[in-house]
């Protein structure tokens, strides 16, 4: 009896939102429960916001007031650990993560077996520590925390602002628009019958049920208390 094909699943994302970082570490936690090849996609979420019409949830009050208890009870759930941003339209808008995005394509496109790592340690940085996500050395320094070599950080470094990684992101991102993506996370799920795309992190019992699988909650390893 021959196994089932492997199914494809991309999850495009950008480091500067949170919710995208729980779908992140859930996907991360199936791969040995689901038949299933994840690819992970950096894109450019200001691109996909600017594409779609889509706005900052910070930018509409209530939307920014509702965020700051729903992503403790998402932190609690996902067991995440994410603190609050002092100053969320300075850090999210303004100082953005285009940098931080360019830094982690370059890196999948030189140094992918890293790109894992890095996403972490900038999504750490930013969402659990409040530090920078875009100067040079706070790259370098998430770089370290994630076990990359020196002379492997400078070459991605010094790839940032190549065109080859210019337009890797942009292309990634337009990908992604043309899925549907209006922010992120964006997931996408390859199935026989085409790509079907799924945005949230909240819609893993839908990914588990298109992709015949079982959705045991956030940490499937987690044994339950008797």
């Amino acid at each position: 009896m021959t196994s089932s094909p492997r199914i494809k699943v991309e999850l495009y994302y950008d480091v500067v939102s949170p919710y995208t970082w729980f779908s992140f570490e859930v996907l991360c936690r199936y791969r040995s429960h689901w038949n299933m090849d994840l690819v992970l996609i950096p894109f450019f979420l200001g691109g996909v916001m600017k594409a779609s019409g889509n706005k900052p949830p910070m930018t509409v009050a209530s939307k920014g007031m509702y965020m700051q208890k729903d992503l403790q009870r998402n932190a609690e759930y996902f067991k995440t650990d994410i603190k609050l941003i002092e100053d969320p339209y300075n850090v999210l808008v303004q100082k953005g993560s285009l940098r931080a995005m360019r830094f982690l394509t370059a890196i999948n496109l030189h140094c992918p077996k890293h790109l894992e790592g890095v996403s972490r340690e900038l999504w750490r940085r930013i969402w659990s520590k409040g530090e920078d996500i875009v100067a040079d050395d706070s790259l370098i320094m998430a770089a370290k925390e994630a076990k990359m070599e020196e002379n492997d950080i400078e070459k991605c470094l010094s790839k940032m602002d190549d065109s080859e990684t210019k337009n890797a992101l942009k292309m990634a991102t337009e990908q992604a628009v043309d899925y549907g993506a209006f922010g992120a996370p964006t997931i996408v799920v390859h199935t026989k019958e085409g790509p079907e795309m799924f945005f949230g992190s909240d819609r893993f019992p839908l990914v588990a049920q298109m992709m015949n699988e079982i959705w045991k909650g956030p940490i499937p390893d987690q044994k339950s208390k008797l």
